[in-house]
C-alpha cells in the first residue's frame, strides 16, 4: 500500500497500519527509549481516533501526525515523570553494529539537529516539508541540516569511525 492509495475516508485501522512505522520511529528518535516511544505512539493515534480530525489530502495528515508526533515527545519530556526518573539500559533493536554506532552518535546531538535529520533521511521529506510542520524557515532548515551533518561528521571524527 502506498500514499496514493490511501484516501481520507479510510478507516482508522488503515491509517494507523500504514502511518504506525513512521510514528513510532519519530518517537523513538525523539525520546530515545522504547517505552518513552510506545507512550507517545499511543498517544498520537489516541488523538486521531479521538479527534477524527479532517485532512484535506495525505500530506496533511502526515504532516498533522508528525506534527503531533512531535508534540507528544515535547510533552512527555517536559513531564515531571521523566524529569525524575533514571533512564534504564535500554537494549535496542538494531541489525547492524554501524545502525547501533550512529544511533549513540545521533544521540549526542542536540534534539533540534537529531529533528531535521530524521526527517530528511528517515521519512524522505524535503526542505520545504520540514520547514512546514516545524514552524521553521526553510533556511533554518537547510542550517540546521548543515550543522547537524557538520556535529555528526565531527562526532564520528572523534570516534575514529570516518
Amino acid at each position: 500500500m502506498d500514499r496514493q492509495s490511501l484516501r481520507a475516508d479510510d478507516c482508522v485501522e488503515t491509517v494507523i497500519q500504514f502511518y504506525s512505522d513512521m510514528v513510532y520511529r519519530l518517537a523513538f528518535a525523539k525520546m530515545g527509549t522504547t517505552y518513552d516511544a510506545d507512550e507517545v505512539y499511543q498517544e498520537v493515534f489516541l488523538r486521531y481516533i479521538k479527534k477524527q480530525p479532517v485532512f484535506h489530502d495525505e500530506e496533511h495528515r502526515k504532516a498533522w501526525l508528525i506534527r503531533v508526533t512531535l508534540n507528544c515527545s515535547k510533552k512527555l519530556w517536559n513531564s515531571a515523570w521523566i524529569r525524575k526518573t533514571e533512564p534504564l539500559n535500554d537494549s535496542i533493536p538494531f541489525e547492524t553494529r554501524e545502525d547501533i554506532e550512529l544511533y549513540y552518535e545521533l544521540q549526542q546531538l542536540p534534539s533540534k539537529y537529531r529533528e531535521v535529520l530524521h526527517l530528511f533521511y528517515y521519512e524522505d521529506m524535503s526542505v520545504e516539508e520540514i520547514g512546514m510542520i516545524l514552524n521553521r524557515k526553510n533556511s533554518t532548515v537547510r542550517t540546521q541540516l548543515t550543522r547537524a551533518r557538520a556535529k555528526l561528521k565531527d562526532i564520528m571524527k572523534e570516534e575514529d569511525y570516518v
